[in-house]
């Protein structure tokens, strides 16, 4: 069993981080190489803080992991050095644990019971399922898992994110013969192209990428299904069933704000795309911000992936706007009692860097130059309440209005669900209110046949999430293939699991 009083003698020790002067000047990942023997035993110590309580809530659907995953054992696994069954349990439910390892932020410790209390603090569940997924693949124990028997269906999954992936990979070992259509270059959905290397470095997709190829999965690049790449007609003419794992790409904007149509004011995924293609080798991105005064608008984790990006571009000054005020130091029962995420007051990395972030901070209108370029925005002070109805409202609280130098704008205000696409309407296939691709309780469309998963059914969301999602649709499209109507693979969402919160 677990040392019930690892939490009481050890401290909680994040993931170390490369110095700040050293990791904001080039684009690797951030954190120490988790292979490292001292980060290693480092990691086996935090194991160790695991008391395996009798109702584990770190691995709760509703609260904690939505992919069920068996932190408690593999953390005991861990603290006893045994890093090999670790891994084999880790894979068990999560199919990509170095993903989420370095990209999700951890439900699973907001969950933990160590979370009840600020301190001694949760076990550090994220630094441990990263370093198992990072030294398993040093130490050699993850290879391909090839199906024993070949079922002869085909099966196709349209779009190469976490969740196309998952779905792929589990319906592969399920025996099926699965075919992935991504329309960008490489594969990899928004961890390739919307995430940046600082964060995730894209070698690490490519691995995972070589154990499915090895395992039987086909990968078509540059293919725009319900195009001009590949019709609907052939799509579902040469496949029993259909994956839409397309993302929700679309960014939110306002185009209300005066002077949004300048020059310099972009979409974050405008900015960040390029940017990540420059470090894949494509050349120069066309949006810089060099010796530029940066103003980003919205305070997520997208907004910080665009702040990390200009401070390693070279920007002269970082500032990222939020319409809230500052979170409170420490959870608040009234509003997100454990456990629930907490709203608390976080530093993501990037801002650790340099630059400024301001809350309660709107912009009122963009300034531009003589060349129709923004040169400044005028910013005001604000209060976001709800009207009559229930509605968001970001209201003024002065009428003092500050000018500040702002060379390149970021919007980074969220996403509105999948993008524009011919594929949606040629599968005759409307949005919900919300946006996203509705299904029934099978995962299925509309369209008889056509699958849906990760964030073009759930709206943006986080990674894990996404693999979930992704596990449970290839259950229900080996159900449905199944001439019993039976299945192995595990399915541990159902499309309407949301995560605890408060009302």
């Amino acid at each position: 069993m677990a040392d019930p009083r690892g939490f009481l003698k050890y401290e909680r020790q994040d993931n170390p981080k490369r110095p700040v002067e050293q990791r904001r000047t080039d684009w690797h990942e951030l954190y120490a190489p988790l292979t490292d023997p001292a980060v290693r035993e480092g990691t086996t110590v935090q194991a160790a803080r695991c008391m395996d309580c009798g109702i584990p809530f770190c691995h709760s659907g509703g609260a904690g992991c939505p992919l069920g995953n068996l932190i408690p054992e593999w953390n005991d696994h861990v603290r006893r050095g045994e890093w090999g069954r670790a891994s084999e349990r880790l894979h068990a439910t999560n199919n990509f644990p170095e993903f989420t390892g370095a990209l999700c932020p951890a439900p699973c410790e907001a969950a933990c019971v160590l979370s009840i209390t600020s301190q001694p603090g949760p076990v550090a569940i994220k630094r441990v399922e990263w370093s198992i997924a990072e030294n398993g693949w040093a130490d050699g124990l993850v290879t391909p898992q090839p199906p024993s028997n070949r079922t002869g269906k085909r099966v196709a999954v349209v779009g190469s994110g976490p969740a196309g992936l998952a779905a792929a990979q589990q319906l592969t070992r399920a025996g099926h013969d699965v075919t992935v259509f991504e329309r960008d270059d490489r594969l990899g959905g928004l961890m390739r192209y919307g995430i940046p290397e600082f964060k995730f470095e894209k070698w690490e997709i490519d691995r995972r990428l070589e154990q499915m190829r090895a395992e039987g999965t086909r990968f078509v690049v540059n293919c725009e299904v319900g195009g001009a790449g590949l019709s609907v007609e052939r799509l579902r003419g040469d496949h029993d069933a259909v994956v839409l794992a397309v993302g929700a790409l679309a960014g939110r904007d306002d185009r209300t704000v005066e002077g949004r149509d300048l020059d310099g004011v972009h979409l974050a995924m405008d900015y960040l795309v390029p940017a990540n293609r420059e470090c894949e080798g494509d050349g120069p991105s066309p949006i810089n911000a060099r010796g530029k005064s940066v103003v980003i608008i919205g305070g997520g984790d997208t907004g910080a992936d665009c702040y990390g990006t200009a401070t390693r571009q070279g920007a002269i000054g970082v500032h990222q706007l939020d319409q809230y005020p500052p979170p409170p130091r420490t959870r608040q029962d009234s509003t997100s009692p454990w456990p629930t995420w907490p709203y608390v007051f976080r530093t993501p990395p990037a801002l650790e860097e340099g630059g400024e972030r301001l809350f309660a901070t709107a912009v009122r209108r963009f300034v531009g130059d003589d060349r129709g370029h923004v040169r400044a925005v005028e910013l005001s002070s604000v209060e976001v309440r709800r009207d009559a109805d229930g509605r968001r409202e970001v209201v003024p609280t002065s009428e003092e209005v500050h000018e500040m130098p702002a060379d390149l704008v970021l919007f980074s205000i969220g996403f509105t669900g999948p993008d524009d696409m011919a594929l949606l309407p040629a599968l005759g296939l409307e949005r919900t209110p919300k946006g996203a691709i509705g299904c029934g309780s099978d995962w299925q469309t509309d369209a008889p046949g056509v699958f849906v998963c990760g964030d073009a059914h759930r709206g943006a969301s986080l990674i894990v999430w996404a693999i979930a999602e992704g596990r449970s649709a290839a259950a229900a499209v080996d159900r449905y293939l199944d001439p019993d109507g039976t299945t192995d693979l595990p399915a541990p969402l159902h499309p309407g699991a949301l995560p605890l919160s408060v009302a």
